[in-house]
């Protein structure tokens, strides 16, 4: 998938090819896997605020894992985002429902975090999501 917008990304230093990313993959895929498990226990404890916060970082630092898998890394969640398509939405490997929902998760952890606005229904739906988001990580950098 050749996007224009990714293009100006690359131009502007937004993603950047990065030699040590492909070692820091599997580092990240730690943290996105951390995350997304202290999203679930806070899940359980009905800590909905804190459940979204970390269900959005673990579906940021997957999908960061992603990027690292290709050589770049990034410095705009927008750019991120459009990374997630190019790469991977158009290979078939990222439904793109999922990379809807990293850009949804921003909104909701913005909302939980700046205005302290959550719900259990999001909470639950974004831990979810996020779960699935890892796997797929795991899956792409493990082959598991």
């Amino acid at each position: 998938m050749k996007l224009p917008e990714l293009d100006d990304c690359l131009k502007k230093g937004k993603i950047v090819r990065f030699p040590a990313a492909k070692k820091l993959a599997i580092k990240e895929l730690e943290v996105a896997r951390e995350d997304l498990l202290t999203s679930q226990r806070s899940l359980k404890q009905r800590n909905h605020k804190w459940a979204t916060i970390q269900a959005y970082y673990a579906m940021s630092h997957a999908a960061r894992t992603l990027l690292y898998h290709k050589g770049y890394r990034e410095k705009s969640h927008y750019c991120l985002i459009l990374a997630m398509k190019a790469f991977y939405v158009s290979e078939g490997v990222l439904e793109m429902r999922l990379v809807e929902s990293l850009q949804m998760a921003k909104a909701l952890r913005e909302g939980a975090d700046y205005e302290n606005t959550f719900d259990p229904e999001s909470a639950k739906a974004l831990v979810d999501q996020a779960e699935e988001f890892v796997k797929i990580a795991g899956e792409v950098v493990f082959g598991e």
